[in-house]
């Protein structure tokens, strides 16, 4: 008998280490579907009820937008069926496992910093050591909880009271790592930069910035699934997670998301289901005089401003754009990286239930933003970690920009 225990004991380790494979996305391809047709529109939403294999990037909301989708192999000459006579479909990725393998540098640095991604436990490790080195000037701060337990662990720095608050947020979808990294690179140019137009925003301005809001999400996306994209409580008796950016009280559920539990972009079952959306607005709700949110995605190239649910311009939309409009201007400069910028239906699709829309729309923070981060398509989501400190140093030159710009128009 206590052999047979032994071997039961063996028995589920051995199930324990196949459970946590690390997934693979071997000749998995990506293409760029343009929605161009009524029935295409259907087809695609039929897809997205029953993906069989296939994966929707986002959701096919409408006529004339575009959506990437991932096809298997073995679904590659049903995929090819379908789209015969569909005219635009672009192949962007042709094996997306060589683009995660080519993420990372073939010899990981030692240290932390922008010449590789880093896992949750650095990323937070890497706080706290920021937190005790300029501690006169910064704290770690917890902006909420996930569903397995893990904090929002953010970074606040403030030189002086009364200033004006930016909260970042990034990492709300898990496997967009450009934008975690570039909120940690934001953090490092705030505390340790020369440069006298980061010095100013650093000192008359108080910051949150939360590189991971999304933490299971972004550890799973590193121990077992690169693609991930949601939450990761469960959601049905066999999908997990929402889409955390589908999730928030403010015009939720009207256009840009699904019902289906098992899709990249489900709703959740109410607004602010998801408890990582539900602490971290109500931290954000704690706070007072935030003149400024930011929130990283990628990828696109776009710089967004609110609303989702909806074309019309509302609110202070073209003092947004106007100021939009001078930061991809600067953005552009350095290294010649172009973004489009709108509002998030016009500029892309219809996403409702977004974070920058609850923030612009029930709490009336002025200068709202949403960056789409490098590339437009080559990598995806795998961007390779040789961009990070462009990305970061690009973006970082814009937000200066809207920061000086915004000051100009009374928005502090």
């Amino acid at each position: 008998m206590r052999s047979l225990g032994v071997l039961a004991v063996l028995v589920a380790l051995v199930a324990s280490v196949v459970c946590v494979e690390k997934a693979r996305f071997d000749h998995y391809r990506v293409y760029s579907v343009p929605i161009e047709t009524e029935e295409q529109l259907r087809q695609l939403q039929q897809i997205d009820s029953h993906p069989n294999g296939y994966e929707l990037w986002e959701y096919p909301s409408a006529v004339g937008i575009t959506i990437p989708v991932m096809v298997p192999p073995h679904k590659r000459a049903d995929f090819a069926e379908l789209t015969a006579n569909w005219a635009n479909v672009r192949l962007e990725i042709e094996n997306l496992q060589e683009k995660f393998d080519e993420e990372q540098p073939k010899v990981m640095p030692r240290m932390f910093g922008w010449d590789s991604y880093h896992t949750l436990a650095e990323i937070y490790e890497w706080l706290d050591v920021m937190a005790y080195a300029h501690s006169s000037v910064a704290r770690t701060v917890v902006g909420g909880v996930s569903h397995e337990g893990r904090e929002i662990k953010g970074l606040r720095i403030s030189h002086k009271s009364g200033n004006p608050g930016v909260f970042i947020e990034a990492g709300i979808h898990a496997r967009e790592w450009i934008a975690d990294a570039t909120a940690t690179f934001i953090i490092n140019e705030l505390l340790t930069s020369t440069n006298p137009d980061i010095q100013d925003i650093a000192r008359n301005y108080d910051w949150y910035i939360f590189p991971v809001v999304n933490p299971d999400g972004y550890e799973y996306s590193h121990t077992t699934n690169r693609n991930w994209r949601k939450t990761r409580k469960p959601s049905s008796s066999v999908c997990y997670g929402a889409d955390a950016n589908r999730n928030w009280g403010y015009n939720w559920n009207q256009g840009g998301v699904s019902t289906n539990p098992c899709s990249d972009t489900f709703l959740g079952t109410a607004p602010f289901s998801e408890v990582e959306t539900k602490s971290l607005s109500d931290y954000y709700s704690s706070l007072s005089g935030i003149s400024t949110y930011i929130s990283f995605h990628s990828y696109g190239q776009m710089l967004l401003v609110p609303f989702g649910h909806t074309r019309d311009r509302l609110g202070n939309y073209y003092d947004l754009v106007e100021i939009g409009g001078k930061a991809v201007e600067k953005l552009a400069e350095r290294f010649g990286t172009r973004y489009t910028y709108g509002n998030i239906a016009e500029t892309i699709y219809i996403a409702s239930g977004g974070s920058i829309d609850w923030v612009k729309g029930v709490k009336g923070t002025g200068l709202v933003y949403c960056y789409e981060l490098r590339d437009t398509g080559r990598y995806g989501f795998s961007l390779p970690a040789n961009q990070i400190r462009p990305t970061g140093q690009e973006t970082l030159d814009s937000i200066v920009v809207i920061l000086r710009e915004g000051a100009n128009k009374g928005y502090h």
